[in-house]
């Protein structure tokens, strides 16, 4: 059987001799059962009065087998028959029978869970946390632990001071893996107060100084998120602070496959709180024999703890790494000298000297690494290391990789009033344009440009030649496309192409490479599993939905004052703390602290993050890509505009005044039921378009957007191939469809089509918000127009909020985001306004009668995950509405009020 052979027809000799009362036989036994029993369930019901038998046999050895089997036979009608001899054995006077047996409860839920909770199993489990037995306690934990994962809804492991207090208690007395689900069962728990914390930090330490690795991590994550409830002012803080790097550097000299765990969860622990090992940087220098993973895992971790005071010691080690023969282990010693000049600043120029010495030595791959990251240095030092770039031009002709050609490009191009033959080096690089990579292309596209802005008169010719090859030669949409631009800005203002091309560049950042700061609160909570390893949340590893639970540090207490920006901070606290709001002068929120509140709902999660914003983008994702004619050429010494002069229609069309003008109710009848519907306006008037009229309007309809389009032919021939684009808008608004116009449009003939969007196209922040720039192409032309949609068509489906997160979250968010607005002229009463808004997905979350005002706290979400909370008061009688509305996001607000109005007026 255990070399793959198949006995299964031996089943029924077997099952005879489960009768011995050799334990050897009998565990050979039991484990032909368990492999076997599945292929012949039928057969396996004659060994049930067998375990029965055997779990009231007096040796509790054969007890807790008969039961740890009975368990391990995955074969319902086995089952009903397991569940007296398991509440036996629960209740055992032996803790070795108790242990297997709960262990066993677990196997048996997952089975069957209505059978489990129907016999009340799930209580005696929890019964046995208080067992006088630790290794039981630990069995207990683990298969209430196992339950609960698949249940995230149940509130299995209710724990309470008292029961945290028996769990630290069966602490010290288990085994090491009985440690660690206690650990973990601990580490899920969230203290009533920074003194809870405290109590339960100081009986958790001594674990660190445990032999086994997983109880020295699973120490660690309890330590790190029950700091989150510790002022930092308290010397017990700083005391953990020193025990914590100890057990750290111990697991450093395992080996090499625990070290990479090790250093993957200390990578973690360095970007939530960097002073636990500040001075602990030697520990991370390579060792000679350390597998390649582990080099570059040490690498990383030795850039984060980079700082002013140990920098000359990194950096003598950095450039020893630089002349290993590991060639990956070397481009990656290259790139953090590089990322040492830009976090630490009084390092910059001892940092550019060693890069410079590394250039000298002439090895190809070091060399273009010291390119790429002496470009960053430029970035982040302007005017301050350009002395440099003669070096650097001396090794142009040695530059074979695309990331360190386009570099140099950019350098070129960037400082090419500092090098006198800027344009003979950028020509060397057009001879064999089409064979460069397209991050080269672009790279050189730009940079020429740069060089025309700056020398005009010398490079005319140069300019020229790769605007014709990156737009006439080139099958590459975003090369043709950026060539197309920077024609167009040539051709029609120098000045204002000068301002874009040359404007001044942002400084690049210290970290770049830092994670988000609440996926990495989340990953502290997983320290010592998978999780932890992948840097990913369980969610994106882990098939299906079972056992995924998101986890978030616990809020920090009132005492310890947080330095955390808002954006950062944990969403839900528990209820004990909701009681500590105190509404600002004129906010009547409090009121909400009288509604019956129940406990904590896990709620939706906070949306940190405004909306994108892209790079300025001039005319526009690909729109050009519609055009059906292409320049002929460019004349030389002047430019000439290419054809069909794309122009966005906010500079031509006509907007009217803009939202009120899309939702002028002369021109049609919205829908009677569901989202506001506005009626269709005119977008692109015949005049404008050669005779072709296009009105329309938004829609969102069962969580699906739509624009729904009118288009007549005013003019004398007929219309075909029609297609439709979007530039990029702040909520990534798309088509999801091609425009079908399934027949050709002949003269005065009107065709009316929805067309479906998604939200997952291309970001970036127009102005307004709401702005849509869109261009339509047929047989004749293409044509630029520019309209405005409705804010409420981004509202979506499941935007309501529960009472308890409604309140958390209001409080989190700066009382500077808020924003007051008036509505006026609405005759309607609460009941009306809460159903009419609920149709256009704004959910009433509460609701109250303060000093015959009525308050409605309302909630949303938009379809970039941003939330919108909002208070409206309305005085019966009165015409006149008060909104107050709060968001992480406040440039959404106005918006926001607009679609109120526009949904509570029509």
């Amino acid at each position: 059987m255990t070399v793959g052979k198949d006995v299964s027809a031996l089943f029924p000799d077997v099952v005879n001799c489960m009768q011995t009362d050799n334990l050897e036989l009998k565990k050979l036994v039991y484990l032909y059962l368990m492999n076997y029993a599945k292929s012949q369930p039928d057969m396996a019901i004659m060994a049930v009065n067998t375990f029965v038998k055997d779990c009231e046999d007096p040796n509790p050895l054969i007890r807790a087998l008969a039961v740890r089997t009975m368990g391990c036979i995955r074969v319902d009608k086995i089952t009903e028959y397991l569940c007296e001899p398991l509440r036996k054995c629960l209740k055992d006077e032996d803790p070795y029978v108790r242990k297997t047996a709960a262990v066993c409860v677990a196997k048996l839920h997952d089975i069957n869970a209505q059978l489990v909770e129907d016999q009340g199993f799930l209580d005696t489990l929890k019964d046995l946390i208080s067992d006088s037995n630790p290794m039981v306690v630990a069995n207990a934990v683990a298969a209430l632990s196992e339950i609960a994962e698949s249940h995230p809804s149940s509130n299995l492991l209710d724990l309470n001071p008292q029961s945290i207090n028996k769990l630290l208690t069966a602490l010290n007395e288990c085994t090491e893996w009985g440690q660690i689900f206690i650990l973990d069962c601990l580490a899920s728990y969230t203290p009533k107060d920074d003194r809870e914390a405290q109590s339960i930090c100081e009986r958790v330490t001594p674990r660190l100084s445990h032999a086994n690795s997983a109880v020295v991590l699973s120490a660690v994550k309890v330590l790190m998120k029950f700091m989150e409830m510790l002022s930092k002012d308290l010397d017990y803080y700083g005391t953990l602070l020193k025990k914590l790097a100890p057990p750290l550097v111990t697991l450093l000299s395992a080996e090499p496959e625990l070290q990479y765990v090790a250093l993957r969860n200390i990578n973690l622990i360095v970007q939530k709180r960097p002073e636990i090992l500040k001075h602990e940087m030697k520990v991370f220098f390579v060792k000679y024999n350390d597998p390649i993973y582990v080099k570059l895992e040490k690498l990383d971790i030795m850039i984060r703890l980079a700082s002013q005071a140990n920098i000359a010691q990194v950096l003598a080690e950095l450039k020893e790494y630089a002349t290993e023969v590991d060639v990956d282990f070397v481009r990656k010693a290259v790139r953090a000298i590089g990322r040492c000049a830009i976090k630490v600043e009084q390092s910059a120029e001892r940092c550019v000297s060693t890069l410079l010495d590394l250039i000298q030595t002439k090895v190809n791959y070091v060399v273009q690494e010291a390119i790429v990251v002496i470009k960053d240095i430029f970035r982040k030092y302007p005017n301050k290391y350009e002395s440099v770039i003669a070096t650097l031009c001396e090794n142009l002709d040695s530059l074979d990789e695309p990331e360190a050609r386009a570099a140099m490009i950019w350098i070129v191009g960037e400082y090419a009033e500092r090098i006198d033959n800027a344009d003979e080096l950028l020509e060397s690089f057009l001879e064999g344009f089409h064979d460069e990579s397209t991050q080269v292309q672009l790279q050189l596209l730009t940079a020429i440009v740069k060089l025309f802005l700056k020398k005009p008169t010398e490079t005319q010719e140069l300019v020229q030649q790769v605007l014709s090859l990156a737009t006439q030669d080139s099958d590459n949409p975003d090369l043709r496309d950026r060539g197309y631009i920077y024609w167009r800005l040539l051709s029609t203002d120098p000045v204002a192409a000068k301002e874009v091309v040359l404007a001044e560049k942002p400084l690049i950042s210290e970290e770049t490479d830092l994670i988000e700061p609440t996926l990495l609160d989340e990953l502290i909570c997983y320290i010592g599993t998978l999780a932890s390893v992948y840097h990913k949340p369980p969610s994106a590893f882990v098939e299906g939905g079972r056992g995924v639970v998101h986890k978030s540090l616990p809020p920090r207490t009132a005492s310890s004052e947080s330095t955390e920006s808002p954006e950062t901070a944990p969403a839900g606290a528990p209820p004990g703390e909701q009681l500590d709001v105190v509404p600002t002068q004129g906010d009547l929120l409090g009121d909400l602290l009288n509604l019956d509140l129940g406990p904590p709902v896990s709620g939706p999660p906070l949306a940190t993050s405004a909306v994108q914003i892209g790079a300025v983008d001039l005319l526009g994702g690909g729109l050009d890509s519609l055009m059906g004619d292409e320049p002929e050429g460019i004349g030389a010494p002047n430019f000439v505009a290419p054809p069909a002069a794309a122009v966005p229609a906010s500079l031509g069309a006509p907007m009217g005044s803009g939202l009120s003008d899309l939702f002028d109710l002369t021109s049609g009848v919205g829908t009677l039921s569901g989202s506001y519907v506005a009626p269709k306006a005119v977008w692109l008037p015949a005049m404008k378009a050669k005779g072709l009229e296009i009105s329309g309007t938004f829609t969102r309809q069962a969580g699906s957007i739509s624009m729904d389009l009118q288009l007549t032919n005013k003019a004398l021939q007929v219309m075909t191939d029609f297609a439709i684009q979007f530039n990029r808008n702040s909520f990534g608004l798309a088509p999801a469809a091609p425009l079908q116009v399934h027949a050709p449009l002949s003269p005065t003939q009107t065709v009316e089509i929805s067309l479906p969007l998604s939200t997952a196209g291309s970001v970036m922040k127009t102005e307004p918000l709401n702005n849509l720039q869109v261009a339509v192409k047929n047989n004749i032309d293409v044509f630029y127009f520019s309209t405005l949609y409705p804010l409420h068509i981004l509202f979506v489906e499941d935007g309501k909020m529960d009472r308890q997160m409604f309140l958390a979250t209001w409080k989190d968010i700066p009382n500077e985001n808020e924003a007051q607005f008036q509505i006026r002229d609405c005759p309607l009463n609460a009941e009306a306004v809460s159903s009419r808004l609920q149709g256009s997905s704004i959910f009433t979350v509460a609701r109250r009668n303060v000093e015959g005002q009525d308050m409605l706290y309302q909630s949303l979400r938009l379809t970039n995950g941003i939330w919108v909370l909002a208070e409206l008061r309305i005085q019966p009688g009165n015409p006149s509405f008060t909104l107050s509305l709060k968001c992480r996001a406040p440039e959404v607000s106005q918006h926001v009020y607009q679609a109120y109005e526009t949904i509570l007026k029509n």
